[in-house]
């Protein structure tokens, strides 16, 4: 070799210029940080093995074309200052020096900056956060809430020397004059922008000061209207109680705030128009509803004034005594049939009663004795059934129609051929 380099101590007599892989390795690495254009390169390529180190920070990642591939890093110093993710796939220009890793013997690319190759990084980040904020649901329309009809307080977040808010004022004044605006001064441009700008959805939501935010700005670069792309304003407007309008810049740009809205306007005037009535067009609704409502009046007098012309013409009221005689008649004539009904059914109850009297009367042990039959008691008060429930000298009582007489047994002649026992 001709760069003298060094023999390891120790080698063997028989291979004096032997040197380690370490030494080799280091050597490798001399030569390419020496090397000026390597130091400072541009290489474009497709990104492959994309991996994020959430641990460290650094994204580890290989460049590849149709024919090469070289492996590369990018430490978290430089990666936190990237407005997009790199993703696999993507095609992109990297920047930065080629050195070699000694461990592992072999070279790689030590990015420090990257850009999309064919579009900028900007339109890049917007997509990528307005895919992931879409696969959240942030954007559907199921959860965008309906403008009010008739606002009479308008919240207004944008810059407070813009020609956006005169704009929105001189439409205001036009469209519909008793709404009132407040304006909530905020910057639209820059990295304090997007703080400003959520803490204005959040006073107004905090007060409940307005019917409707209209939050915007006028047109610019990308760049310019960068502020109504960060995250955090997305999701303060998706979170917003009141509804939001969407008015950033001109008709054919698109901020992510335009799709977190309730509603987007091309224009900061066109947000006016469409958060406010037209006062000529509300008036005109007004006296149209207002001579509908009194046509259906009218024909409901009317109706009702029919129906009272129509009483008034009936019988009972033209001629109320006859009315009042006929009801007379009717009620003696049922006061008469009612008078009959109670005689029949008293005569019929009066039958049944005497008829029950006579089945008792039959019945009554006292008829029997008045017929000539009398009952036989015993000392004890008990009935005499039977001539052997008695003996000669027992005293007895004798239960007549009109009265009892007492006396002794004297003799006792059993009927022989009454075969019954005594009772």
């Amino acid at each position: 070799m001709t760069d003298p380099i060094p023999a390891e101590t120790g080698a063997q007599q028989r291979f004096p210029e032997a040197i380690t892989v370490t030494q080799l390795n280091e050597y490798v690495k001399r030569l390419i940080d020496s090397s000026a254009p390597l130091a400072n390169v541009y290489v474009k390529g497709e990104i492959s093995n994309f991996k994020n180190h959430y641990g460290t920070g650094h994204y580890y990642f290989s460049l590849k074309d149709d024919g090469a591939v070289i492996a590369a890093v990018m430490f978290r110093s430089s990666a936190v200052r990237m407005p997009f993710v790199p993703e696999n796939g993507m095609k992109v220009v990297v920047h930065g020096r080629v050195s070699a890793f000694v461990r592992d013997g072999k070279y790689q690319l030590y990015a420090d900056t990257m850009e999309p190759d064919g579009v900028g990084a900007l339109y890049v980040a917007f997509e990528q956060l307005k895919r992931r904020l879409a696969a959240e649901g942030l954007f559907d329309t199921a959860r965008k809430k309906t403008l009010p009809k008739v606002p009479t307080r308008i919240g207004i977040i944008t810059s407070a020397t813009g020609a956006a808010v005169r704009d929105m004022i001189r439409v205001a004044g036009r469209r519909f004059p008793y709404a009132k605006l407040t304006l909530y001064p905020a910057l639209v441009q820059g990295p304090d922008a997007p703080a400003q700008l959520i803490a204005g959805v959040e006073y107004f939501n905090r007060t409940r000061s307005a019917d409707v935010i209209i939050l915007g700005r006028g047109g610019g670069s990308m760049e310019d209207l960068w502020a109504f792309n960060d995250e955090g304003l997305a999701r303060a407007v998706a979170a917003s109680a009141i509804p939001i309008i969407s008015a950033v810049g001109h008709e054919t740009d698109f901020t992510i705030c335009d799709f977190a809205a309730d509603c987007r306007a091309p224009t900061p005037s066109a947000a006016a128009e469409l958060a406010l009535p037209d006062n000529v067009e509300l008036r005109r609704k007004i006296n149209n509803l207002i001579g509908r409502e009194a046509a259906v009046l009218l024909q409901s007098i009317a109706r009702r004034r029919e129906t009272l012309a129509r009483l008034a013409s009936a019988r009972p009221l033209q001629r109320p005594q006859n009315v009042l005689d006929d009801r007379r008649m009717q009620v003696s004539a049922l006061a008469e049939r009612l008078g009959v009904g109670e005689e029949h059914r008293i005569a019929l109850a009066r039958a049944r009663l005497e008829k029950l009297a006579g089945k008792m009367d039959a019945l009554n042990p006292l008829s029997v004795l008045a017929r000539g039959f009398g009952a036989v008691y015993a000392a004890d008060g008990t009935i005499l059934k039977s001539a052997r429930a008695v003996r000669v000298g027992d005293k007895v009582t004798f239960r007549l129609s009109d009265g009892e007489a007492d006396a002794s047994v004297l003799a006792v002649r059993p009927d022989l051929s009454d075969t019954a026992k005594p009772g």
